[in-house]
């Protein structure tokens, strides 16, 4: 059957402007970091991007080594963006990513020219697509020079591959000192990618987030649930059908200390005060202040999604509340 979309999708979405750039970002974004590997239901993938897209959320995340294996994620999104999406492709933000490992050797990792280039090309042969709308470089290389990273960038843009380019794993001056490149290349630098979320705040303490503001640049916060701690899921340790418990490549068992459970616990009742799931508070948290353009959410069911759209729903975090969830979080 041919995929239709809801034609009252963008009813259902509210849309942020990435810093003081034109491009808007779905306040929810669908990432394909996990369930869109070789190891995963095609049916299924389908499924999480036709809710997706019916939701409102037009922008799809990938990067090069997406998987398993390396570039499944971007090749099993181009088909079925061939096959079901192709009427909707100037409705959809799609960003891929290149500087981690991704082939053997020295040109197949980092931040090169010579390895940046190569790799959008590839993943435009994967994902079907002539250009993306977000290239990102994922992150810092102290061994390649910032001018030619950023020049790589840039040459993106120039050659129509992508229309903006974004910093991902950046910290706040490094990041400044990559703007003031690309700005002088006349490059459109829009969005910064980094974990955030209630229980990790490393773009606070690295400047990353109050750099952003300053410079006019976007935030899109991945992990913006910690890889699903802060859903009702641990309250009590470690459930047998976990994350954690089944695939401890990104949340190992030992993340999960009775400490952490206690603030969780801690947090769930203050979710629960506000009529709201512990999932809702922590993403309507981490967009709080508006530095924020979008978090961006994985999804092993369609469920999760229709749940996580509705975080912003309800009442703003007051500043008690505030208070309280950094009084819960404290010292861990």
């Amino acid at each position: 059957m041919t995929y239709l979309a809801d034609e009252k999708r963008y009813e259902k979405m509210e849309y942020s402007r990435c810093g003081r750039s034109g491009l808007c970002l779905p306040k929810v974004s669908l990432g394909f970091w996990h369930n869109f590997g070789d190891n995963c239901s095609r049916d299924n993938m389908k499924k999480l991007m036709f809710t997706a897209f019916d939701l409102g959320i037009t922008h799809f995340d990938l990067a090069n080594n997406y998987g398993p294996a390396y570039g499944a994620a971007e090749a099993n999104a181009g088909r079925i963006l061939k096959e079901d999406f192709a009427a909707y492709r100037d409705e959809l933000i799609i960003s891929t990513k290149a500087g981690y490992d991704m082939w053997p050797g020295p040109y197949g990792d980092h931040g090169s020219r010579k390895y940046l280039l190569a790799s959008l090309d590839q993943s435009l042969k994967r994902l079907g697509l002539d250009y993306v709308d977000i290239f990102y470089h994922h992150r810092m290389d102290p061994d390649t020079p910032l001018e030619e990273t950023m020049g790589a960038l840039a040459q993106a843009v120039i050659s129509g591959k992508a229309l903006y380019v974004g910093l991902s794993n950046y910290d706040g001056p490094t990041m400044e000192r990559a703007a003031k490149i690309l700005e002088e290349l006349h490059c459109p630098f829009v969005i910064n990618q980094n974990k955030y979320s209630i229980l990790v705040r490393n773009i606070e303490q690295n400047g990353l987030k109050e750099a952003s503001v300053k410079n006019g640049k976007g935030i899109i916060a991945f992990s913006p649930l910690a890889q699903g701690m802060l859903t009702d899921h641990y309250l009590n340790g470690i459930p047998a059908d976990s994350r954690a418990a089944k695939d401890a490549r990104y949340l190992k068992p030992e993340f999960i200390t009775p400490e952490k459970v206690q603030a969780l616990r801690a947090l769930n009742a203050i979710a629960e005060e506000r009529g709201e799931t512990l999932a809702r508070m922590a993403l309507k948290w981490v967009m709080r202040d508006g530095a924020v353009t979008s978090v961006l959410v994985g999804a092993s069911r369609p469920e999760q999604l229709i749940e996580n759209c509705r975080a912003f729903e309800g009442s703003p975090l007051g500043e008690e509340e505030l208070v309280r969830i950094d009084a819960a979080t404290a010292g861990l």
